[in-house]
């Protein structure tokens, strides 16, 4: 799995810019980028949704690390050991 740091910048109706970060982690790109959408809309109330379907939602992605799992050693090596 990797870890992706997406952000959101909208603009509310007071023209303010609002942004927000959301670390999640996936395996790949698009299904950071959804599993982050689905987090970020379900914090909002229906006023702030409402702004950011009428002026827009900017959405930035990028990966942070990826995590490995230490490999595990064969029978034949552990015995060798």
């Amino acid at each position: 799995m990797k870890t992706f740091e997406v952000q959101f910048r909208y603009r509310d109706r007071n023209e303010e810019s609002i942004q927000s970060a959301v670390k999640v982690e996936a395996s790949n790109l698009p299904g950071a980028i959804g599993k982050a959408a689905r987090e970020f809309v379900k914090s909002l109330d229906r006023k702030q949704r409402f702004d950011m379907n009428k002026n827009g939602l900017e959405i930035t992605a990028k990966p942070i690390a990826t995590t490995t799992e230490a490999p595990e050693k064969t029978s034949a090596e552990a015995a060798a050991n």
